[in-house]
């Protein structure tokens, strides 16, 4: 078994739910996508650069889907917040699957793709 598959299946519910489920949509919505563990997390890069990452941060109760280049999406895509008061990344915080709209997600993984083709950096 893959590390990245060890960790999503060591999650405790409803963690690893909601992560097979967000894994399964990026992946479904951008097939060139490269999925990989990094800093034991799953990461997921396109044009060799990364775009976001899954995590369950210790005393939270949620999963977080991490844009690394969050900034440049927050205006277009309110659902991104600046959890944890990070510099760059924006993330999603889900807590139940229900909560995902799954439409909006898939628009907001083709816009964080189309800025890292276009090479937009903050």
């Amino acid at each position: 078994m893959k590390p990245v598959d060890q960790y999503f299946f060591n999650q405790k519910e409803p963690y690893q739910s909601i992560m097979l489920y967000v894994r399964s949509v990026v992946l479904n919505t951008l097939p060139e996508v490269e999925e990989r563990y990094s800093y034991k997390i799953p990461c997921y890069n396109m044009f060799k650069k990364p775009m976001l990452y899954l995590n369950v941060l210790k005393c939270r109760d949620y999963v977080d889907i991490a844009f690394v280049q969050g900034i440049l999406l927050e205006k277009e895509f309110p659902v991104l917040k600046n959890d944890n008061n990070r510099k760059y990344v924006r993330s999603i915080q889900l807590k139940r699957l229900e909560d995902l709209d799954q439409a909006n997600f898939e628009r907001l993984l083709i816009r964080a793709s189309e800025i890292l083709k276009e090479g937009k950096r903050v």
